[in-house]
């Protein structure tokens, strides 16, 4: 299977980030968002982001204006009827992700193989609510797409050798090291990262230290870039809830059962970064 053409779908910053390294790597790629406004805001932090690189001398001018040249905005899913590979990055919510599943399969291609950006929910679900479950897979990037190079090719138990070799070589060809997985909930990072977190968060219920001791314990004993809290603000309070969630469902495990506070800080809309306040106060 040859992937040319790659649709995207979400008007988060994991979408445009893709797209970045979807289009340096010479495919040609359309955003899809609900609005045109995100559409537009989506290209656009694409372009900001190649003009950064510029400035620092990782890109030359004339290849930053190629990649951008590959990539184009649009709020209509019929756009992406002659796409390759469709690769979603919306809601992490299953029912909207098995929606737009069904609704790609109607509109896409024969051949186009449909994927998944999600961390945590089981790739099966999405693939049986499409007619070509053997075309179904997940390809899940981390944040931010352009820097991380680690993708988690997902294998749910429909999928094909074929689908399954096509997007381990679409990660290569990004510049990735792709890591085939089983559709498990978590896969490999998550299912590994997220007790860790949610036990931080334990901690700093228990009062055993502050966020902050602990954030710096865990950077000067373990050599992380950034501490479980100062990581939780980034990831998204609301978005790391549903993570643990979707662990303890599958595997009810008490590491995966999400502290209170962690539910009380997401209840009160205390999110992190993207609402200024999470662990701690970005207002400032």
């Amino acid at each position: 299977m040859s992937i040319k053409r790659v649709g995207i779908i979400g008007s988060g910053i994991m979408g445009s980030g893709i797209a970045e390294v979807a289009a340096a790597a010479g495919h040609e790629v359309v955003l899809r968002s609900r609005s045109q406004a995100a559409a537009d805001a989506m290209v656009a932090g694409l372009g900001a982001s190649l003009a950064k690189q510029v400035e620092k001398g990782k890109r030359t001018e004339e290849e930053a204006r190629e990649i951008a040249a590959l990539v184009r905005g649009t709020t209509h899913l019929g756009e992406l009827v002659e796409a390759d590979l469709v690769l979603e990055s919306v809601v992490e919510d299953l029912a909207v992700k098995k929606a737009l599943f069904a609704e790609l399969d109607s509109i896409c291609k024969p051949e186009t193989i449909l994927a998944t950006n999600t961390s945590t929910l089981p790739v099966v679900e999405m693939a049986m609510a499409t007619g070509r479950p053997e075309l179904v897979c997940g390809i899940h990037f981390f944040n931010p797409a352009p820097a991380m190079t680690l993708v988690e090719v997902v294998r749910p138990l429909t999928a094909a050798d074929s689908t399954v070799a096509a997007a381990l070589e679409f990660a290569r060809i990004c510049g990735k090291d792709p890591v085939e997985v089983k559709d498990q909930a978590g896969f490999i990072v998550n299912a590994l990262l997220f007790p860790y977190l949610n036990n931080a968060v334990r901690l700093l219920e228990g009062g055993v230290a502050t966020r902050e001791g602990i954030d710096a314990a865990m950077k000067g004993g373990c050599g992380f870039p950034m501490g479980p809290f100062a990581l939780l603000d980034l990831v998204g309070l609301d978005t790391s809830l549903a993570i643990l969630d979707a662990l303890y469902d599958e595997f009810r495990d008490p590491n995966y059962a999400a502290v209170p506070l962690l539910r009380r800080l997401v209840s009160s809309g205390q999110l992190g970064r993207k609402t200024k306040k999470g662990f701690y106060d970005y207002q400032r």
